[in-house]
Protein backbone atom coordinates (compact mmCIF):
# COMPACT_ATOMS: atom_id res chain seq x y z
CA UNK A 1 0.00 0.00 0.00
CA UNK A 2 2.81 2.38 0.86
CA UNK A 3 4.40 1.65 -2.53
CA UNK A 4 1.39 3.06 -4.44
CA UNK A 5 0.96 6.24 -2.47
CA UNK A 6 3.74 8.25 -4.23
CA UNK A 7 2.28 7.53 -7.67
CA UNK A 8 -1.22 8.39 -6.43
CA UNK A 9 0.11 11.64 -4.98
CA UNK A 10 1.89 12.51 -8.25
CA UNK A 11 -1.24 11.80 -10.25
CA UNK A 12 -3.37 14.02 -8.02
CA UNK A 13 -0.78 16.79 -8.08
CA UNK A 14 -0.62 16.59 -11.88
CA UNK A 15 -4.41 16.92 -12.07
CA UNK A 16 -4.36 19.97 -9.79
CA UNK A 17 -1.62 21.62 -11.86
CA UNK A 18 -3.50 20.98 -15.11
CA UNK A 19 -6.73 22.36 -13.62
CA UNK A 20 -4.96 25.45 -12.28
CA UNK A 21 -3.32 26.06 -15.65
CA UNK A 22 -6.68 25.73 -17.39
CA UNK A 23 -8.35 28.17 -14.98
CA UNK A 24 -5.47 30.63 -15.38
CA UNK A 25 -5.56 30.38 -19.17
CA UNK A 26 -9.34 30.86 -19.21
CA UNK A 27 -9.05 33.89 -16.93
CA UNK A 28 -6.37 35.40 -19.14
CA UNK A 29 -8.47 34.94 -22.27
CA UNK A 30 -11.50 36.45 -20.55
CA UNK A 31 -9.56 39.53 -19.46
CA UNK A 32 -7.36 39.93 -22.52
CA UNK A 33 -7.77 42.48 -25.24
CA UNK A 34 -8.18 41.49 -28.85
CA UNK A 35 -5.70 43.21 -31.17
CA UNK A 36 -5.27 42.96 -34.93
CA UNK A 37 -3.23 44.87 -37.52
CA UNK A 38 -3.61 44.18 -41.24
CA UNK A 39 -2.62 45.71 -44.55
CA UNK A 40 -5.73 47.13 -46.20
CA UNK A 41 -4.80 46.18 -49.77
CA UNK A 42 -3.47 42.65 -49.31
CA UNK A 43 -5.17 41.64 -46.08
CA UNK A 44 -1.79 40.51 -44.75
CA UNK A 45 -1.79 40.13 -40.95
CA UNK A 46 1.02 42.03 -39.24
CA UNK A 47 -0.09 41.47 -35.64
CA UNK A 48 -2.78 39.29 -34.07
CA UNK A 49 -3.68 38.67 -30.43
CA UNK A 50 -7.00 36.98 -29.64
CA UNK A 51 -8.07 38.19 -33.10
CA UNK A 52 -10.61 35.40 -33.56
CA UNK A 53 -12.06 35.44 -30.06
CA UNK A 54 -15.79 36.28 -30.20
CA UNK A 55 -16.54 39.79 -28.93
CA UNK A 56 -19.43 42.19 -28.46
CA UNK A 57 -19.05 44.86 -31.18
CA UNK A 58 -20.95 47.71 -29.46
CA UNK A 59 -21.12 50.72 -31.80
CA UNK A 60 -18.68 49.16 -34.26
CA UNK A 61 -21.94 47.58 -35.44
CA UNK A 62 -22.62 50.90 -37.18
CA UNK A 63 -19.88 50.13 -39.70
CA UNK A 64 -22.14 47.40 -41.12
CA UNK A 65 -25.18 49.70 -40.85
CA UNK A 66 -23.29 52.25 -42.96
CA UNK A 67 -22.09 49.55 -45.37
CA UNK A 68 -25.60 48.18 -46.01
CA UNK A 69 -27.06 51.69 -46.35
CA UNK A 70 -24.36 52.89 -48.74
CA UNK A 71 -24.68 49.72 -50.83
CA UNK A 72 -28.38 50.57 -51.20
CA UNK A 73 -27.39 54.07 -52.36
CA UNK A 74 -24.80 52.71 -54.80
CA UNK A 75 -27.32 50.25 -56.24
CA UNK A 76 -29.88 53.04 -56.73
CA UNK A 77 -32.49 51.77 -54.27
CA UNK A 78 -32.27 55.01 -52.30
CA UNK A 79 -30.36 58.28 -52.65
CA UNK A 80 -28.46 60.51 -50.26
CA UNK A 81 -31.41 62.90 -50.44
CA UNK A 82 -34.02 60.27 -49.51
CA UNK A 83 -35.97 61.37 -46.44
CA UNK A 84 -36.49 58.92 -43.58
CA UNK A 85 -38.78 59.59 -40.62
CA UNK A 86 -37.85 59.20 -36.96
CA UNK A 87 -40.17 56.57 -35.54
CA UNK A 88 -41.14 56.17 -31.86
CA UNK A 89 -38.83 53.14 -31.74
CA UNK A 90 -35.92 55.20 -33.08
CA UNK A 91 -36.66 58.06 -30.69
CA UNK A 92 -36.70 55.67 -27.71
CA UNK A 93 -33.13 54.41 -28.21
CA UNK A 94 -30.59 54.92 -25.44
CA UNK A 95 -27.82 57.54 -25.77
CA UNK A 96 -25.71 58.42 -27.62
CA UNK A 97 -28.43 59.87 -29.80
CA UNK A 98 -29.60 63.07 -31.49
CA UNK A 99 -32.84 63.08 -29.53
CA UNK A 100 -35.21 64.07 -32.35
CA UNK A 101 -38.95 63.78 -31.73
CA UNK A 102 -40.95 61.11 -33.59
CA UNK A 103 -42.07 62.44 -36.96
CA UNK A 104 -38.86 64.40 -37.59
CA UNK A 105 -37.47 63.78 -41.07
CA UNK A 106 -33.77 63.37 -41.86
CA UNK A 107 -31.98 62.69 -45.14
CA UNK A 108 -29.85 59.57 -45.57
CA UNK A 109 -26.79 61.82 -45.88
CA UNK A 110 -27.40 63.64 -42.59
CA UNK A 111 -28.39 60.48 -40.73
CA UNK A 112 -25.14 58.79 -41.81
CA UNK A 113 -23.04 61.75 -40.66
CA UNK A 114 -24.79 61.87 -37.28
CA UNK A 115 -24.45 58.13 -36.83
CA UNK A 116 -20.78 57.92 -37.74
CA UNK A 117 -19.53 61.01 -35.87
CA UNK A 118 -21.83 61.21 -32.83
CA UNK A 119 -22.48 57.46 -32.83
CA UNK A 120 -26.19 58.27 -32.68
CA UNK A 121 -28.20 55.15 -31.86
CA UNK A 122 -31.47 56.74 -32.97
CA UNK A 123 -30.06 57.54 -36.43
CA UNK A 124 -28.91 53.92 -36.83
CA UNK A 125 -32.51 52.79 -36.29
CA UNK A 126 -33.82 55.49 -38.67
CA UNK A 127 -31.55 54.12 -41.40
CA UNK A 128 -32.42 50.52 -40.56
CA UNK A 129 -36.17 51.10 -40.73
CA UNK A 130 -35.81 53.18 -43.89
CA UNK A 131 -33.65 50.67 -45.77
CA UNK A 132 -34.87 47.38 -44.33
CA UNK A 133 -38.45 48.22 -43.37
CA UNK A 134 -37.84 47.28 -39.74
CA UNK A 135 -35.00 46.52 -37.35
CA UNK A 136 -35.43 42.78 -37.95
CA UNK A 137 -35.58 43.25 -41.70
CA UNK A 138 -32.40 45.31 -41.67
CA UNK A 139 -30.63 42.82 -39.38
CA UNK A 140 -31.34 40.17 -42.04
CA UNK A 141 -29.62 42.37 -44.63
CA UNK A 142 -26.69 42.91 -42.27
CA UNK A 143 -26.25 39.18 -41.73
CA UNK A 144 -26.54 38.42 -45.45
CA UNK A 145 -23.75 40.89 -46.18
CA UNK A 146 -21.63 39.51 -43.34
CA UNK A 147 -21.92 35.99 -44.76
CA UNK A 148 -21.09 37.19 -48.27
CA UNK A 149 -17.96 38.96 -47.00
CA UNK A 150 -16.76 35.90 -45.07
CA UNK A 151 -17.44 37.31 -41.60
CA UNK A 152 -18.02 33.84 -40.20
CA UNK A 153 -17.98 34.86 -36.53
CA UNK A 154 -20.49 37.69 -36.83
CA UNK A 155 -24.21 37.83 -36.17
CA UNK A 156 -26.26 41.03 -35.93
CA UNK A 157 -29.51 41.63 -34.05
CA UNK A 158 -29.78 45.42 -34.26
CA UNK A 159 -28.20 48.29 -36.24
CA UNK A 160 -26.55 50.18 -33.39
CA UNK A 161 -24.81 47.65 -31.16
CA UNK A 162 -26.82 48.14 -27.98
CA UNK A 163 -26.64 44.93 -25.90
CA UNK A 164 -28.66 42.08 -27.38
CA UNK A 165 -28.51 38.32 -27.08
CA UNK A 166 -26.61 36.86 -30.04
CA UNK A 167 -25.12 40.17 -31.24
CA UNK A 168 -21.49 39.20 -31.78
CA UNK A 169 -18.35 39.61 -33.92
CA UNK A 170 -14.53 39.34 -33.73
CA UNK A 171 -11.49 41.47 -34.53
CA UNK A 172 -10.94 39.31 -37.62
CA UNK A 173 -14.42 39.99 -38.96
CA UNK A 174 -14.21 43.71 -38.25
CA UNK A 175 -10.98 43.95 -40.24
CA UNK A 176 -12.71 42.13 -43.11
CA UNK A 177 -15.58 44.64 -42.95
CA UNK A 178 -13.21 47.62 -42.89
CA UNK A 179 -11.45 46.30 -46.00
CA UNK A 180 -14.84 45.85 -47.70
CA UNK A 181 -15.77 49.48 -47.01
CA UNK A 182 -12.47 50.62 -48.55
CA UNK A 183 -12.70 48.39 -51.62
CA UNK A 184 -16.46 48.31 -52.28
CA UNK A 185 -17.41 51.89 -51.41
CA UNK A 186 -14.45 54.18 -52.17
CA UNK A 187 -16.74 57.02 -53.27
CA UNK A 188 -18.42 57.08 -49.84
CA UNK A 189 -15.38 56.52 -47.65
CA UNK A 190 -15.58 60.13 -46.54
CA UNK A 191 -18.17 59.13 -43.94
CA UNK A 192 -15.60 57.18 -41.88
CA UNK A 193 -13.26 60.09 -41.22
CA UNK A 194 -15.38 63.24 -40.76
CA UNK A 195 -13.56 65.25 -38.05
CA UNK A 196 -16.66 66.91 -36.55
CA UNK A 197 -20.28 67.88 -37.17
CA UNK A 198 -22.34 70.90 -36.15
CA UNK A 199 -26.02 70.59 -35.31
CA UNK A 200 -27.48 73.97 -34.44
CA UNK A 201 -25.28 75.34 -31.65
CA UNK A 202 -23.72 71.99 -30.85
CA UNK A 203 -20.37 70.82 -32.22
CA UNK A 204 -19.41 67.15 -31.81
CA UNK A 205 -15.87 65.95 -32.47
CA UNK A 206 -15.34 62.46 -33.86
CA UNK A 207 -14.94 60.00 -30.98
CA UNK A 208 -12.06 58.41 -32.91
CA UNK A 209 -9.28 60.53 -31.43
CA UNK A 210 -6.79 59.59 -34.13
CA UNK A 211 -8.73 61.68 -36.66
CA UNK A 212 -6.98 65.03 -36.98
CA UNK A 213 -4.17 64.06 -34.60
CA UNK A 214 -2.38 61.00 -35.96
CA UNK A 215 -0.77 61.71 -39.35
CA UNK A 216 -2.66 59.92 -42.12
CA UNK A 217 -5.57 58.76 -39.93
CA UNK A 218 -8.56 58.10 -42.20
CA UNK A 219 -11.07 55.85 -40.41
CA UNK A 220 -13.19 54.24 -38.94
CA UNK A 221 -15.30 53.97 -35.73
CA UNK A 222 -15.34 53.56 -31.96
CA UNK A 223 -17.65 51.55 -29.71
CA UNK A 224 -18.40 50.88 -26.06
CA UNK A 225 -20.73 48.86 -23.89
CA UNK A 226 -19.86 47.53 -20.45
CA UNK A 227 -19.62 43.93 -21.63
CA UNK A 228 -17.24 44.69 -24.51
CA UNK A 229 -14.99 47.39 -23.08
CA UNK A 230 -13.70 50.18 -25.30
CA UNK A 231 -13.42 49.19 -28.96
CA UNK A 232 -11.86 50.89 -31.97
CA UNK A 233 -11.34 50.17 -35.65
CA UNK A 234 -8.77 52.67 -36.93
CA UNK A 235 -6.94 53.13 -40.22
CA UNK A 236 -4.15 55.34 -41.50
CA UNK A 237 -2.33 55.83 -44.81
CA UNK A 238 1.29 56.83 -45.30
CA UNK A 239 3.35 56.75 -48.48
CA UNK A 240 0.61 54.84 -50.26
CA UNK A 241 0.44 52.13 -47.58
CA UNK A 242 -2.82 51.80 -45.65
CA UNK A 243 -3.12 49.83 -42.41
CA UNK A 244 -6.16 48.81 -40.37
CA UNK A 245 -5.89 48.40 -36.59
CA UNK A 246 -8.59 46.75 -34.47
CA UNK A 247 -8.63 47.11 -30.68
CA UNK A 248 -11.31 45.36 -28.60
CA UNK A 249 -11.70 45.40 -24.82
CA UNK A 250 -9.46 48.33 -23.87
CA UNK A 251 -9.90 49.80 -20.40
CA UNK A 252 -10.76 53.34 -21.58
CA UNK A 253 -11.23 55.51 -24.65
CA UNK A 254 -7.69 56.81 -24.18
CA UNK A 255 -6.23 53.30 -23.86
CA UNK A 256 -7.84 52.05 -27.08
CA UNK A 257 -6.36 55.01 -28.99
CA UNK A 258 -2.90 54.39 -27.51
CA UNK A 259 -3.04 50.72 -28.55
CA UNK A 260 -4.09 51.61 -32.09
CA UNK A 261 -1.30 54.18 -32.48
CA UNK A 262 1.29 51.73 -31.17
CA UNK A 263 0.21 49.09 -33.69
CA UNK A 264 0.08 51.55 -36.59
CA UNK A 265 3.51 52.95 -35.69
CA UNK A 266 5.01 49.45 -35.74
CA UNK A 267 3.31 48.71 -39.04
CA UNK A 268 4.65 51.85 -40.70
CA UNK A 269 8.17 51.51 -39.29
CA UNK A 270 10.88 50.07 -41.51
CA UNK A 271 11.60 47.02 -39.38
CA UNK A 272 14.48 45.24 -41.10
CA UNK A 273 14.00 42.18 -38.89
CA UNK A 274 10.34 41.66 -39.78
CA UNK A 275 11.25 38.87 -42.21
CA UNK A 276 12.45 36.80 -39.25
CA UNK A 277 8.96 36.63 -37.77
CA UNK A 278 6.73 33.80 -38.95
CA UNK A 279 4.03 34.76 -41.43
CA UNK A 280 0.55 35.12 -39.95
CA UNK A 281 -1.15 34.77 -43.34
CA UNK A 282 -4.11 36.90 -44.37
CA UNK A 283 -7.02 38.06 -42.26
CA UNK A 284 -9.45 35.73 -44.06
CA UNK A 285 -7.32 32.69 -43.18
CA UNK A 286 -7.28 33.29 -39.41
CA UNK A 287 -8.93 30.32 -37.72
CA UNK A 288 -12.06 31.22 -35.71
CA UNK A 289 -12.26 30.18 -32.06
CA UNK A 290 -15.46 28.56 -30.83
CA UNK A 291 -16.06 30.24 -27.47
CA UNK A 292 -18.33 32.67 -25.68
CA UNK A 293 -17.37 36.35 -25.80
CA UNK A 294 -15.74 37.67 -22.61
CA UNK A 295 -17.99 39.74 -20.38
CA UNK A 296 -16.04 42.76 -19.11
CA UNK A 297 -18.99 44.33 -17.32
CA UNK A 298 -17.58 44.02 -13.80
CA UNK A 299 -14.25 45.51 -14.86
CA UNK A 300 -15.73 48.34 -16.92
CA UNK A 301 -18.86 49.42 -15.08
CA UNK A 302 -18.79 48.22 -11.50
CA UNK A 303 -19.06 50.69 -8.62
CA UNK A 304 -18.54 54.31 -9.63
CA UNK A 305 -17.81 53.33 -13.24
CA UNK A 306 -21.46 52.68 -14.03
CA UNK A 307 -21.93 54.01 -17.55
CA UNK A 308 -24.51 54.06 -20.33
CA UNK A 309 -23.91 52.19 -23.58
CA UNK A 310 -22.39 55.27 -25.14
CA UNK A 311 -19.10 56.41 -26.60
CA UNK A 312 -19.48 59.67 -24.70
CA UNK A 313 -17.06 58.40 -22.07
CA UNK A 314 -15.00 60.35 -19.56
CA UNK A 315 -12.10 60.44 -21.99
CA UNK A 316 -14.13 62.04 -24.76
CA UNK A 317 -14.97 65.74 -24.70
CA UNK A 318 -17.10 67.28 -27.41
CA UNK A 319 -16.15 70.82 -28.30
CA UNK A 320 -18.89 73.40 -27.84
CA UNK A 321 -16.94 76.31 -29.26
CA UNK A 322 -15.95 77.28 -32.76
CA UNK A 323 -13.17 75.69 -34.77
CA UNK A 324 -10.94 78.69 -35.30
CA UNK A 325 -7.71 76.76 -35.67
CA UNK A 326 -6.15 78.22 -32.54
CA UNK A 327 -3.77 76.20 -30.43
CA UNK A 328 -1.23 73.52 -31.30
CA UNK A 329 -2.48 70.94 -33.78
CA UNK A 330 -1.14 68.14 -35.94
CA UNK A 331 -2.31 68.61 -39.51
CA UNK A 332 -4.11 65.88 -41.41
CA UNK A 333 -1.57 64.57 -43.92
CA UNK A 334 -2.68 61.42 -45.79
CA UNK A 335 0.92 60.78 -46.86
CA UNK A 336 2.74 62.94 -44.34
CA UNK A 337 5.28 62.14 -41.67
CA UNK A 338 4.57 62.42 -37.96
CA UNK A 339 7.00 64.17 -35.64
CA UNK A 340 8.68 61.81 -33.17
CA UNK A 341 5.91 61.95 -30.61
CA UNK A 342 4.79 59.35 -28.11
CA UNK A 343 1.21 58.06 -28.57
CA UNK A 344 0.08 59.94 -25.46
CA UNK A 345 1.61 63.14 -26.84
CA UNK A 346 -0.20 62.69 -30.14
CA UNK A 347 -3.52 62.32 -28.32
CA UNK A 348 -2.78 65.40 -26.20
CA UNK A 349 -2.66 67.58 -29.32
CA UNK A 350 -5.63 69.68 -30.32
CA UNK A 351 -7.36 68.23 -33.39
CA UNK A 352 -6.29 69.75 -36.68
CA UNK A 353 -8.32 72.81 -37.70
CA UNK A 354 -11.39 71.72 -39.62
CA UNK A 355 -14.72 73.40 -40.18
CA UNK A 356 -17.47 71.24 -38.66
CA UNK A 357 -19.80 69.70 -41.24
CA UNK A 358 -23.33 71.09 -40.77
CA UNK A 359 -26.09 68.53 -40.25
CA UNK A 360 -29.77 69.40 -40.08
CA UNK A 361 -33.29 68.03 -40.20
CA UNK A 362 -35.60 68.11 -43.19
CA UNK A 363 -34.88 67.81 -46.92
CA UNK A 364 -31.54 68.50 -48.61
CA UNK A 365 -30.75 72.19 -48.83
CA UNK A 366 -27.96 74.31 -50.30
CA UNK A 367 -26.89 77.94 -50.18
CA UNK A 368 -29.22 80.31 -48.33
CA UNK A 369 -31.73 77.51 -47.69
CA UNK A 370 -29.04 75.49 -45.91
CA UNK A 371 -28.08 78.46 -43.75
CA UNK A 372 -31.75 78.97 -42.87
CA UNK A 373 -32.19 75.27 -41.97
CA UNK A 374 -29.14 75.29 -39.69
CA UNK A 375 -30.40 78.52 -38.05
CA UNK A 376 -33.87 77.02 -37.55
CA UNK A 377 -32.38 73.99 -35.76
CA UNK A 378 -30.29 76.33 -33.61
CA UNK A 379 -33.36 78.40 -32.71
CA UNK A 380 -35.27 75.26 -31.80
CA UNK A 381 -32.42 74.21 -29.51
CA UNK A 382 -32.45 77.63 -27.85
CA UNK A 383 -36.22 77.56 -27.38
CA UNK A 384 -36.09 74.06 -25.95
CA UNK A 385 -33.33 75.07 -23.53
CA UNK A 386 -35.32 78.14 -22.40
CA UNK A 387 -38.47 76.07 -21.98
CA UNK A 388 -36.53 73.57 -19.91
CA UNK A 389 -35.17 76.32 -17.67
CA UNK A 390 -38.64 77.87 -17.25
CA UNK A 391 -40.13 74.48 -16.41
CA UNK A 392 -37.46 73.82 -13.81
CA UNK A 393 -37.89 77.33 -12.37
CA UNK A 394 -41.68 76.94 -12.25
CA UNK A 395 -41.31 73.56 -10.55
CA UNK A 396 -39.02 75.08 -7.92
CA UNK A 397 -41.47 77.94 -7.28
CA UNK A 398 -44.36 75.48 -7.05
CA UNK A 399 -42.44 73.35 -4.56
CA UNK A 400 -41.51 76.42 -2.50
CA UNK A 401 -45.13 77.64 -2.46
CA UNK A 402 -46.37 74.23 -1.45
CA UNK A 403 -43.86 74.07 1.39
CA UNK A 404 -44.85 77.58 2.55
CA UNK A 405 -48.55 76.65 2.39
CA UNK A 406 -47.95 73.62 4.52
CA UNK A 407 -46.20 75.67 7.17
CA UNK A 408 -48.86 78.47 7.15
CA UNK A 409 -51.91 76.21 7.00
CA UNK A 410 -53.71 76.41 10.40
CA UNK A 411 -54.95 73.27 11.99
CA UNK A 412 -58.75 73.09 11.73
CA UNK A 413 -60.64 73.11 15.01
CA UNK A 414 -62.24 69.81 15.82
CA UNK A 415 -65.88 69.64 17.00
CA UNK A 416 -67.96 66.59 17.50
CA UNK A 417 -70.78 67.93 15.30
CA UNK A 418 -68.63 69.89 12.87
CA UNK A 419 -68.80 68.94 9.22
CA UNK A 420 -66.01 69.75 6.83
CA UNK A 421 -67.07 72.49 4.46
CA UNK A 422 -66.53 72.40 0.70
CA UNK A 423 -63.37 74.48 0.91
CA UNK A 424 -61.82 72.08 3.39
CA UNK A 425 -62.74 69.13 1.21
CA UNK A 426 -61.24 70.88 -1.75
CA UNK A 427 -58.07 71.71 0.15
CA UNK A 428 -57.64 68.10 1.21
CA UNK A 429 -57.84 66.87 -2.38
CA UNK A 430 -54.66 66.75 -4.47
CA UNK A 431 -54.40 69.62 -6.94
CA UNK A 432 -55.35 68.96 -10.55
CA UNK A 433 -51.87 69.89 -11.74
CA UNK A 434 -50.32 67.32 -9.44
CA UNK A 435 -52.61 64.67 -10.90
CA UNK A 436 -51.79 65.62 -14.45
CA UNK A 437 -48.09 65.72 -13.68
CA UNK A 438 -48.11 62.37 -11.95
CA UNK A 439 -49.91 60.39 -14.62
CA UNK A 440 -47.64 61.24 -17.55
CA UNK A 441 -44.64 60.43 -15.40
CA UNK A 442 -46.03 56.97 -14.82
CA UNK A 443 -46.86 56.52 -18.49
CA UNK A 444 -43.38 57.64 -19.47
CA UNK A 445 -41.80 55.17 -17.12
CA UNK A 446 -44.00 52.38 -18.40
CA UNK A 447 -43.35 53.29 -22.00
CA UNK A 448 -39.60 53.09 -21.66
CA UNK A 449 -38.58 50.15 -23.86
CA UNK A 450 -36.78 47.25 -22.29
CA UNK A 451 -33.32 46.82 -23.79
CA UNK A 452 -32.55 43.28 -24.89
CA UNK A 453 -29.29 42.23 -23.38
CA UNK A 454 -26.90 39.35 -23.92
CA UNK A 455 -27.06 36.78 -21.19
CA UNK A 456 -23.56 37.74 -20.13
CA UNK A 457 -24.75 41.34 -19.78
CA UNK A 458 -27.58 40.42 -17.43
CA UNK A 459 -25.30 40.67 -14.41
CA UNK A 460 -25.16 44.43 -14.59
CA UNK A 461 -26.52 47.43 -16.46
CA UNK A 462 -26.38 47.84 -20.20
CA UNK A 463 -23.55 50.14 -20.42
Amino acid sequence: MHFHRPSLFKSSLRSIVILAAFVLATTRVANAEALLLVEADSGKVLQAENATNPWYPASLTKLMTAYVTLKAVKEGRITMDTLFTVSPIAASQSPSKMGFRPGTQVTVDNALKMMMVKSANDMAVVLAEGVGGSIDGFATLMNQNAQRLGMTQTHYVNPNGLPADGHITSARDLAILARAIIHDLPEYEYFVHIPSIRYGHRIVQNFNKLIGRYAGADGFKTGFICASGYNLVASATRNGKRLIAVVLGASSGHARSIKAIQMLDRGFSNDTLSWLRPSLGTVDSLAPIDASPPDLRDEMCSGKRHKPASDEDEDTTASNGTSDGSGQALAFFPTGQTPALKPSEVLALAPAPAEPIPVYTGPTRTGAALIAAVAADANEQTAAARHGKKSRHAAKKSDAAADAGKEAKPKPARHANAKPDAAAKSADKPAATEKSDAKPAKRKAAAKPAKPAPKSDAKSSNG
